[in-house]
């Protein structure tokens, strides 16, 4: 049987993987979506 337990601990372990995933990616492509808003903006 299926426990919430259970689905509460792969849930847990799927969220510390996302974590460690986002934290090896490097913070530029949201500053380059910053700069695209702000040249877009400054076009109007």
């Amino acid at each position: 049987m299926y426990s919430i337990d259970m689905a509460y601990a792969r849930m847990r372990e799927l969220q510390d993987q996302a974590n460690r995933s986002r934290a090896h990616k490097p913070a530029e492509p949201r500053a380059r979506r910053r700069f695209g808003r702000t040249a877009a903006a400054k076009k109007r």
